[in-house]
């Protein structure tokens, strides 16, 4: 007789993707949707924190710094990898790399890739294959995150 499984013993997903608008609201709507992502796994709490502010950081680039036409949208990747590692990929159409600027510069603003910089176990910028644009990308631990 074959073998059903109960839809409580399914599989959690390990990875997630979303598209949002470049609105001003999204990167509150890539945090909502990095919690849902993160929070049925087992160690997912451990990274949330971090994982909120970069991912955030990430869509606030593309919705303040892309230079797309409008109507393009973002398209936000989720992965979690077995050994508990967190991959954030943020696309857009633009395909200018972005600038990490020196912490020592006294604006308040265009600090984001410089905490992603610093909290972020690994992260890049590539471009995007079989079409416009780049995504950046970093990857979060257990180990790397603050506490």
């Amino acid at each position: 007789m074959p073998e059903t499984v109960s839809p409580s013993l399914s599989p959690i997903p390990t990875e997630q993707t979303c598209w949002l608008p470049r609105h001003r609201k999204s990167p509150r709507a890539a945090r909502q949707e990095l919690r849902s992502f993160l929070l049925p796994h087992p160690s997912g709490e451990r990274l949330l924190a971090t994982g909120e502010l970069l991912v955030s950081e990430l869509v606030t680039n593309a919705v303040q710094h892309s230079r797309a036409p409008r109507g393009r949208l973002i398209f936000v990747r989720f992965h979690l990898a077995p050994d508990v590692t967190l991959r954030i990929e943020v696309h857009d159409a633009d395909s200018g790399r972005p600038t990490l600027r020196d912490a020592a510069d006294s604006d308040e603003a265009g600090r984001g890739l410089l905490l992603v910089h610093e909290l972020a176990t690994r992260w890049g910028c590539c471009p995007r294959r079989g079409g416009i644009g780049k995504f950046v990308w970093c990857h979060i631990s257990p180990e790397g995150t603050a506490a």
